[in-house]
């Protein structure tokens, strides 16, 4: 198949590759929602920084060899557009019972709640981690990290943008109404929060806001990467441009735990602890311990589980069989995509232990999915433990149980250590403050955040990163702060 190249316009008021120029109501309905979107923008969008000059990158075409250009933006009027990967020429859908048939242009009646359902709680992150993060420009350790967080919030931005699309061209009245009520809710907000539990959270200093973009934006990755399968083509397209923006995303989250890793490994050895245990010690130095980033590891994966829902769903089997959404990398799984007399282990309770069980492979779609999300994860955690072996440091980070502090789905009121053991609660609570963020915890971290805001400097519990963005020198000035 080959793929037919679309030109951004950027002379419209919304930059776009889908000739928004000659859909006219289309345009005046998005138009309409623009100064909402601005509105929310410097409401819940970063705070303090609303006309701060930033170096940023601007999608400029669809081409992953060229598709971004460089310069300072002010937020507000960063040019968030709608842009769809290439239409690959006779593309049909590669799964589920309409497998073989030419993939859709327009949304099959038959599957049209089932579609809006799933973009909107697509649509309805994107804005979430804008407002979870809002608050971390005031605490960054550098200009270049400060850079980096901006332009993971624009491009959430434009990725609201892209679903918000979806829903105006695709479903009617109500796609414009779920386009509306996309600026309504608030994460964490006690009346109208955000649809699902991770996007509530708060994110309240950076080695959170690092732990959710390793996380919490991998599983983006993961579900954009299911809906680029889908047999409704709008759709697949516009994930597919996306992944190249969420790949930037995880990026900065792994590569901002390495950097903290790594500055705490100096430390030690440069003030001679070899105990990575002896917290008291080795906080005096300024830095995150590595039991604390443990801590930290085994609440954000637990969190970030949930998102997969239920491992055994038949909603997931539903839309896997109506070609609607696939599983990762569909196209790359070696069996007939329509899984009728196949299955697959899932980990299940069965009676108060955890065991494999063999279950009907549609209906594990979800649990397939959250397998290979921690497999892809753990890749990252095998590359930090690869710093911290070579600074001669003996510590060694670990993924915790996938049943470790679950609130939905299979391990849901369940207590299991983060090894893997079923444990009674008391014996939960008895260990909680070894195997979740303390209080203490949260307190030294909180007492860590101190904005560094000269350029090439940086917070003491953070190593600068090899290479400057757009390969600009260590002390290039990444914001312009006034003053």
């Amino acid at each position: 198949m080959t793929a037919l190249k679309q030109e951004v316009n950027y002379d419209d008021l919304i930059p776009n590759n889908v000739n928004l120029s000659e859909d006219r109501r289309l345009r005046k309905a998005l138009e309409a929602w623009h100064p909402g979107f601005i509105d929310w923008w410097k409401d819940m969008g970063p705070d303090g920084f609303q006309d701060t000059p930033v170096y940023l990158r601007t999608a400029i075409g669809v081409d992953p060899k060229g598709w971004a250009e460089f310069g300072y933006v002010n937020m507000p009027e960063y040019r968030w557009g709608i842009l769809l990967a290439p239409a690959e020429e006779g593309r049909t859908i590669p799964f589920g019972k309409h497998k073989g048939e030419p993939v859709w242009q327009e949304v099959p009646g038959e599957y049209r709640a089932m579609l809006r359902r799933l973009v909107v709680i697509q649509g309805d992150t994107e804005p979430a981690s804008v407002e979870q993060q809002r608050h971390l420009g005031k605490t960054a350790p550098s200009l270049y990290d400060l850079r980096n967080l901006f332009q993971v919030n624009v491009e959430e931005g434009r990725h609201l943008w892209a679903m918000v699309y979806l829903l105006h061209k695709y479903f009617g009245k109500d796609g414009r109404e779920e386009a509306e009520n996309l600026l309504k809710r608030t994460s964490g907000d006690k009346d109208k929060p955000r649809m699902l539990g991770a996007f509530n959270e708060e994110t309240p200093d950076w080695l959170s806001f690092f732990m959710f973009t390793f996380f919490t934006d991998r599983d983006g990755k993961m579900q954009l990467e299911s809906l680029a399968q889908s047999g409704f083509d709008p759709l697949s397209r516009t994930c597919r441009f996306m992944l190249t923006e969420e790949a930037h995303h995880m990026f900065v989250g792994e590569s901002g735990i390495s950097r903290i890793i790594q500055r705490t490994c100096e430390a030690m050895n440069e003030a001679g602890i070899t105990d990575p245990t002896d917290v008291e010690a080795v906080r005096k130095l300024g830095v995150m311990d590595l039991p604390m980033i443990q801590r930290k590891m085994n609440f954000h994966l637990a969190v970030t589980l949930d998102l997969f829902g239920n491992e055994v769903s038949t909603n997931a089997a539903s839309a896997y069989e109506a070609g609607i959404k696939g599983r990762y990398q569909e196209t790359r799984i070696d069996d007939d995509h329509q899984l009728h007399n196949d299955t697959y282990a899932v980990l299940k309770v069965v009676d108060g232990e955890l065991k494999m069980v063999e279950e009907t492979a549609l209906n594990a779609i979800n649990a397939r999915l959250r397998d290979d999300y921690v497999k892809d994860a753990d890749g990252g955690v095998k590359r930090w433990n690869k710093l911290i072996k070579k600074a001669g440091v003996d510590y060694e980070l670990s993924l915790p149980h996938i049943a470790f502090n679950r609130q939905i789905g299979e391990f849901s009121g369940l207590f299991v250590s983060p090894d893997g053991e079923v444990i009674d609660q008391a014996t939960f609570e008895a260990n909680r403050d070894n195997w979740l963020p303390t209080a203490s915890d949260l307190a030294y971290l909180d007492s860590l955040m101190v904005a560094v805001t000269e350029p090439g400097e940086y917070a003491s519990w953070i190593a600068p990163p090899k290479v400057g963005i757009d390969n600009k020198p260590g002390d290039f000035e990444y914001v312009r702060l006034a003053g």
